[in-house]
């Protein structure tokens, strides 16, 4: 057997695969490993679809000077800014997720992290959600502590999701105004507070393949079982504006090495997918199994009828994976 099916078998039988072996896949046959990751995702994950929205809670002038972001004081990137929304709109948001049959709803808000009276502001709110609907609650609120994670796992959320956006070695090339150690203290404290974590990245902005299974491996430590894969829309105004946008065959290839890594993840197409030609179809097919859909923080998406239609036709199910919820 090659090295394609001798690391499949390996990972089929329980065995975890190293740096080195996940390096090698860089160099294999695409449509193998393609096809080898499909059947890993079948293995572990069968054929259900984690599929969850997000809504730009608080947007802008954020403090952070992440070098992708739109919402950066840093930069000129022209999103739009307005504080924390209402409830009422977060309500009506989740309703209407609910409504298309979306299975998880997240709150987003730019800046380093919500003051306190903004963390009891949303867990006012998602009170209120969880009274009108079944939804799964999310939340990416930046650097909490664990004080603030206790609060929002009684007001009724699930999940938090805090990205690490890139290998330890490479994120200090991605930000400087906060650390890679600051992004695990927070997603430990979230852990603590019996939250489970959404956590991974941003591909195209610059990163290596072994910055990219760097980042794999920390995650695996970290336990996390939801995993975004973010492919970089460069945003004028912004440092990266120019950085060359990943092509179909980098993203399949990408997300089918993150499939050997983290055989029961949900692995989860994010930001950029609308750049790719079939809207990350050939992707579906090649290790990921769970996507953010409707439109990202500042940049157009796919609708989740568009989506959902898809997924009908791959053969998958919307459902929560239940590893995410450990």
């Amino acid at each position: 057997m090659n090295t394609v099916q001798v690391l499949k078998e390996k990972v089929l039988n329980g065995g975890r695969i190293g740096k080195e072996e996940a390096l090698s896949l860089a160099d294999a046959g695409l449509e193998e490993l393609c096809n080898a990751a499909d059947e890993l995702r079948e293995a572990f994950c069968q054929n259900g679809f984690d599929i969850c929205t997000i809504i730009n809670g608080k947007s802008g002038k954020c403090s952070e000077n992440c070098r992708y972001c739109a919402q950066s004081a840093c930069y000129n990137g022209a999103s739009e800014a307005y504080p924390l929304l209402p409830a009422e709109k977060f309500v009506e948001e989740a309703e209407r997720n609910a409504r298309q049959g979306v299975l998880r709803y997240s709150i987003v808000t730019s800046g380093k992290r919500l003051s306190h009276n903004e963390v009891e502001s949303v867990c006012e709110s998602i009170w209120a959600i969880k009274k009108e609907t079944e939804i799964e609650v999310c939340v990416s609120l930046g650097l909490l502590g664990e004080e603030d994670f206790v609060k929002l796992k009684r007001a009724g959320v699930s999940r938090v999701h805090n990205n690490l956006e890139a290998s330890k070695a490479y994120f200090p090339e991605v930000c400087t105004t906060h650390t890679y150690e600051d992004k695990i203290e927070a997603i430990k404290a979230a852990k603590r507070a019996g939250l489970s974590v959404c956590s991974g990245g941003i591909m195209g902005i610059g990163e290596t393949m072994e910055d990219r299974v760097d980042m794999a491996l920390a995650l695996r430590e970290l336990e996390i079982h939801s995993v975004p894969v973010n492919m970089l829309n460069p945003i004028p105004g912004t440092p990266l504006e120019h950085q060359k946008i990943l092509t179909e065959d980098e993203m399949c290839r990408i997300l089918a090495v993150y499939r050997f890594i983290l055989p029961d993840a949900s692995i989860r197409m994010a930001g950029g997918r609308g750049l790719l030609p079939d809207k990350g179809e050939r992707c579906f097919r090649s290790g990921a199994n769970a996507a953010i859909s409707g439109d990202m923080l500042t940049t157009s998406g796919i609708t989740v009828e568009k989506d959902m239609e898809m997924l009908r036709r791959l053969g998958y199910i919307p459902k929560l994976w239940e590893a995410d919820m450990l």
